[in-house]
């Protein structure tokens, strides 16, 4: 038996191989090199990915084992892009093919087990090579790893501790995953009532229920024109009720204090934070925040623990919200969400009264621009005038379908 082991570092990035007596039997080494690309200097994942890949197609069916961690970690592309998808079904199904499928592949998110058993997703790698070892894939001595871990000298105990837990998860990966609080069973998948009623919770806790209703009645009418029109399909109902229900749930100062004032906030914080003394919130409140001189972006300041009990008073002046004594709507950014809530349900309309087999894509890819605005301040400006430039080449489709394939 022999085990691969990859090494990611700073400088290089390498793929041994060891036999069971630790002896180096074969090893592939190339320069870890960066990119001087936007936004920033960064590693070349995308080489990285290639040369493992390259160096693991040696793998032998039937005799090499792998032990997959699935936790998805965004690249430098994600800041370029915020629509990129990590390719995570291909990548899952190209390693379990080099080992021969099923049989050769254990796959378990081991950072969400070492992060919710261990309080630090550090302890994933040791925790890794707990199960990979109890599975009976690594070709030393339980002495002759916990004397490493001793040798190392670093975070001993800790590190001790994960390799056992990876050890009992190789066992009863099933009453792990339950002491850590994390599902081994998936969730069944939700229906398009699932996903009405859970935007019409958010709405109604975000505002009021008269705001959930308004939001239900355009969704149930796109609903029913749909269903008339196309039987069976939902894209675009599905498309409006995920969308429809962001453009209306804007995150403003009221909505940052409800959220920061919430039950679930102050859990996952003891959850994540043993006995914090201190809780600082980093924020660029546009009545509040100073711009950069250079760029003339809000600038963000930290807030000191005063800043959860000014929340606790704004969070039930929700009701304010775009009437004309909010003293929060008045700003550019503001007035912009406002406007987008009323755009869209224009656009909707129009979208209902032009619906057919031919425009129907055109239709959804419209109905769906809201998930492209993201972020906040500066960001958000550049994102709404970059959906714009679209919206104009997407209603010119749906208003002349024809002509716009001509001209493809």
């Amino acid at each position: 038996m022999a085990v691969a082991v990859l090494d990611i570092g700073k400088t290089n990035v390498k793929v041994a191989l060891f036999d069971q007596d630790a002896r180096l039997l074969a090893e592939k080494s190339r320069p870890n090199l960066s990119r001087s690309a936007p936004p920033y200097r960064h590693f070349d994942t995308g080489a990285i990915w290639r040369f493992l890949f390259d160096s693991l197609a040696t793998l032998a069916r039937g005799v090499s084992h792998v032990v997959l961690n699935t936790q998805e970690v965004p690249t430098g592309d994600f800041v370029m892009d915020t629509n990129t998808k990590l390719p995570v079904g291909a990548l899952r199904r190209s390693i379990s093919e080099a080992v021969g499928g099923a049989d050769g592949i254990d796959q378990l998110d081991a950072t969400a087990l070492a992060a919710a058993l261990m309080g630090d997703a550090i302890a994933t790698n040791p925790f890794l090579l707990g199960f990979a070892w109890q599975k009976g894939k690594i070709p030393l001595s339980l002495d002759s790893l916990v004397r490493a871990i001793e040798l190392n000298g670093t975070a001993v105990e800790a590190n001790k501790a994960a390799f056992a837990w990876g050890r009992c998860a190789a066992v009863d990966y099933a009453r792990v995953a339950a002491m850590a609080g994390i599902a081994t069973v998936a969730p069944a998948p939700r229906t398009l009532d699932d996903l009405i009623a859970e935007r019409m919770r958010h709405l109604k806790g975000y505002q009021n229920g008269r705001t959930a209703r308004r939001y239900q009645r355009l969704v149930e009418q796109v609903h029913e024109t749909e269903a008339r029109m196309f039987s069976g399909s939902t894209a675009l109902t599905e498309a409006v009720a995920r969308n429809y229900a962001k453009l209306i749930a804007y995150k403003d100062e009221y909505e940052v204090a409800r959220l920061y004032r919430s039950k679930a906030f102050r859990e996952a914080l003891a959850q994540q934070f043993e006995g914090a003394e201190r809780v600082e919130i980093h924020l660029a409140p546009p009545l509040l925040a100073k711009r950069d001189p250079r760029t003339g972006h809000l600038i963000k300041r930290a807030y000191g623990p005063w800043m959860l009990k000014a929340f606790g008073a704004m969070a039930p002046l929700r009701f304010l919200r775009g009437t004309a004594l909010d003293p929060f709507g008045r700003t550019e950014e503001r007035r912009a969400e406002r406007a987008l809530i009323g755009e869209y349900e224009a656009l909707v309309a129009e979208l209902l009264t032009k619906l057919s087999a031919e425009t129907l894509p055109a239709a959804v890819a419209l109905a769906s621009l809201p998930d492209k605005i993201r972020g906040y301040g500066h960001v958000k400006e550049r994102a709404m005038r970059e959906v714009a430039a679209e919206r104009a080449k997407l209603l010119e489709q749906l208003r002349a379908p024809k002509l716009a394939m001509a001209a493809e």
